[in-house]
């Protein structure tokens, strides 16, 4: 940046994986940065996502390895159970060289140190309006002063308020894909602190995750999209997941006693539609432009898309560089979402015969390990 001029400023709606990283990266290069967030402060919530392939060199730039690592999982095999208890197949968890599990709200929380000191965040706020021209945008506060910002970024998940402002309405731009998931602590350490235990029925799994102390609860079931429903309404979302796993054997009927008092996420597996993910001064990254990942690899993909956008926009200036910055990071995420519906098929089998082809599979592979 040249002495006396004024600094480019920049919006992010959203502190999660993306706006943490975007933030970093954009006012280490010299940006003026505000994160502007409708939560009251960082999630607890949320199941263990992987950091791997192009994340790794983000996450070890920005100092944060050290955390994640006294922070990831030590889970080091998946066990699928029957209705009666019994370990139907075990399964080593495949990672890559140097990649790691970490529960998502604490990758948050890392990146979030990183980039505190860098940026100005606002929680318990969120955006309302957005009008933009060729230079800039102005932007107007649910609690703050209306404010005009160069770039403004959506980083703000699969219920994006800037794509909705700035691009349409949700029901016009995400679909369903048939597929739930809600998780929530167990508040309690789990029996088996190495193992990812795994109980199906066809269309519905349970799973318990050791995770780092206190273990995670996951239910990821089948259903039709709901009309009208609040993603915020976290009464009804107890309800739901109730209802769906209502007569389910195993330990389900425990588990879902932990729903009531317990700090639940609860959302669709969903395929964002965009044609671009920028519209003059306003862009979108991590899942408000594209979809969420089954096998936690989203929050790699959100990193490493942040850092590129952060890069491009360095590089070659705002308008440019929101070019360029989509062009390369859609070469990642198209693949994961062609192959969404393979992924649910595996995790979720829709019916008996499903279910019993996925685990002689299982079996077979745990034989020859």
């Amino acid at each position: 940046m040249v002495a006396g001029m004024t600094k480019t400023s920049v919006l992010i709606s959203g502190a999660g994986v993306a706006g943490t990283t975007a933030a970093y990266w954009l006012a280490r290069h010299g940006f003026e940065v505000t994160v502007v967030e409708r939560s009251t402060g960082q999630r607890s919530s949320g199941n263990p996502v992987d950091v791997r392939g192009p994340a790794l060199p983000v996450a070890e730039a920005m100092g944060v390895m050290p955390a994640l690592r006294e922070r990831a999982t030590h889970a080091d095999a998946m066990r699928v159970i029957g209705r009666d208890g019994r370990t139907v197949a075990q399964l080593p968890m495949q990672t890559a060289p140097g990649a790691l599990e970490i529960p998502r709200a604490d990758l948050a929380a890392a990146l979030h140190d990183a980039a505190r000191e860098h940026a100005d965040f606002r929680y318990d706020d969120s955006i309302t309006a957005l009008s933009g021209d060729e230079r800039g945008v102005d932007v107007t506060f649910d609690r703050a002063a209306p404010r005009r910002f160069d770039l403004v970024i959506g980083a703000d998940g699969l219920h994006s308020a800037v794509r909705r402002l700035a691009f349409g309405p949700e029901r016009d731009l995400v679909s369903h894909l048939g597929v739930w998931v809600a998780s929530l602590p167990l508040g309690e350490a789990a029996q088996d602190p190495r193992h990812v235990l795994l109980y199906n029925e066809p269309g519905r799994l349970v799973s318990i995750h050791p995770s780092r102390g206190e273990a995670l609860i996951a239910f990821i079931f089948r259903g039709p999209a709901i009309p009208g429903l609040d993603h915020r309404d976290t009464e009804r979302h107890r309800r739901i997941v109730a209802d769906a796993y209502a007569g389910a054997g195993w330990q389900v009927p425990r588990l879902l006693s932990k729903l009531p008092d317990a700090d639940l996420y609860f959302d669709s597996v969903s395929r964002v539609h965009l044609p671009q993910w920028t519209r003059g001064r306003i862009t979108l990254a991590g899942d408000a432009a594209s979809c969420v990942s089954l096998f936690g690899d989203g929050s790699s993909l959100a990193m490493a898309g942040a850092h590129a956008l952060a890069e491009s926009v360095a590089a070659h200036g705002v308008d440019a560089g929101l070019r360029r910055y989509e062009a390369e990071h859609r070469v990642r995420t198209d693949a994961k979402v062609r192959r969404a519906g393979r992924s649910a098929a595996l995790v979720v089998p829709r019916t008996r015969l499903g279910l019993a082809t996925r685990n002689a599979t299982a079996r077979l592979l745990s034989a020859r390990h």
